[in-house]
């Protein structure tokens, strides 16, 4: 009777090297990034997306400054977030030209309902949504200046003790 090969210790072998491969090329998994910061999206007039930012969503301007190449910064939080918004103008580097669907922020709202009736009162309203998931949870999107989306959760009441999206 003829031995078949072992491949299961041949596979194990081949996914142990390309691990090994992983950390040769990205480094150690021991360092980690640990925090996020801020997120950047660069805008054409940054006046009125501030306005929008702060108007609409209630977010916080932390501070305003220059970069030392010449861009003008506005960073931005939400009241119960860390994490900052960094809206950058840099008219020398071209216009802003959002691509559908690129990129989104999302925020944690308490009430879906009372929030489409501010967005009424300044004169906006979703650009889809609400829907709600199986779990809950509601969501819905606005558009920001720029053509940025944005994504307000209202999350179901499991979601908001730790279960569920």
């Amino acid at each position: 009777m003829k031995q078949r090969p072992q491949w299961g210790w041949f596979v194990f072998l081949i996914c142990l090297s390309a691990s090994a491969a992983a950390r040769l090329v990205y480094g150690s998994p021991t360092m980690n990034a640990r925090k996020l910061l801020h997120t950047r999206y660069r805008v054409n007039d940054l006046e009125k997306t501030v306005r929008f930012y702060k108007d609409v969503l209630g977010l916080e301007e932390l501070r305003r400054h220059k970069s030392p190449r010449g861009s003008e910064l506005v960073f931005l939080k939400a009241p119960e977030s860390e994490e900052q918004i960094e809206l950058c103008s840099f008219p020398s580097s071209g216009p802003v030209q959002v691509q559908p669907d690129l990129t989104h922020l999302a925020f944690e709202v308490d009430n879906l309902e009372e929030f489409g009736k501010h967005l009424a009162k300044l004169g906006l309203k979703y650009s889809d949504g609400p829907t709600t998931t199986s779990a809950g949870t509601v969501f819905a999107f606005i558009d920001a200046p720029e053509g940025y989306e944005i994504e307000l959760i209202q999350r179901a009441k499991q979601a908001r003790n730790g279960e569920g999206y």
